[in-house]
């Protein structure tokens, strides 16, 4: 991500507990080294460093545990990482208005949270629920993100709005939020996700690359950097 015309250092935190996938997406394994202040030493791919509970239980194994335990999961990932200096630290957090979402805007200043949601009806009412909660703990919402927005056919390129047409940007409209840009529904970002290569890396010039980078300036003009 660019900032006039700087490189800032940004880190990306895996706050999933219960359904980390950071690890696979972005091709790292293993667990991170201790240092002498016994702190972990988050693992770094494409110049980016990463912590997840995924590096600290096997691969699949499920993880069983009341929302104590998930709270003292969270600030453990908070707490004692060590990331050096960064500009930007990115929290992927999971769904929903649990825990997970409390104990952190309770225990760390936020600058603002994002929100990510698919057209359908279903998705939107999450997204509402996630812009409240964000405003009740007085965590600016920095916008939404349109997850899913289209379909265009490879052969005749036809626009198929499979979940539904402008769900987000309705939503965003009716809570005064922006809609920070679509991401379309494409089999190459999938497939990227999967192997571990994110397609702004492995393909930085398609037309779904930019979308994600149009999204990052949005959301970088909107912080206090």
């Amino acid at each position: 991500m660019l900032a006039s015309g700087q490189s800032l250092r940004v880190g990306l935190l895996d706050a999933d507990v219960y359904g980390p996938s950071i690890p696979k997406m972005m091709n790292l394994s293993g667990e991170p080294e201790l240092t002498k202040q016994n702190q972990m030493r988050p693992l770094v791919n494409f110049g980016m460093p990463c912590m997840s509970m995924g590096f600290l239980v096997e691969e699949g194994a499920p993880i069983v545990w009341r929302g104590l335990m998930v709270m003292s999961a969270v600030e453990k990932l908070l707490r004692q990482v060590a990331w050096g200096e960064l500009d930007v630290l990115v929290i992927d957090m999971p769904p929903g208005t649990g825990d997970t979402q409390l104990s952190i805007s309770q225990q760390i200043p936020i600058s603002g949270a994002v929100i990510v949601t698919t057209p359908q009806d279903i998705a939107l009412l999450d997204a509402r629920r996630g812009a409240e909660m964000f405003r009740k703990v007085h965590v600016p919402v920095l916008g939404l993100i349109q997850n899913m927005s289209h379909y265009v056919c490879p052969k005749c390129q036809h626009k198929a709005y499979i979940f539904g047409q402008d769900g987000a940007r309705n939503v965003a409209k009716e809570m005064d939020m922006e809609l920070l840009g679509d991401i379309p529904l494409h089999i190459d970002i999938r497939e990227t996700a999967d192997s571990g290569k994110p397609i702004v890396v492995s393909q930085p010039d398609c037309l779904q690359s930019k979308a994600y980078k149009t999204i990052a300036s949005r959301i970088l003009e909107k912080l206090p950097l």
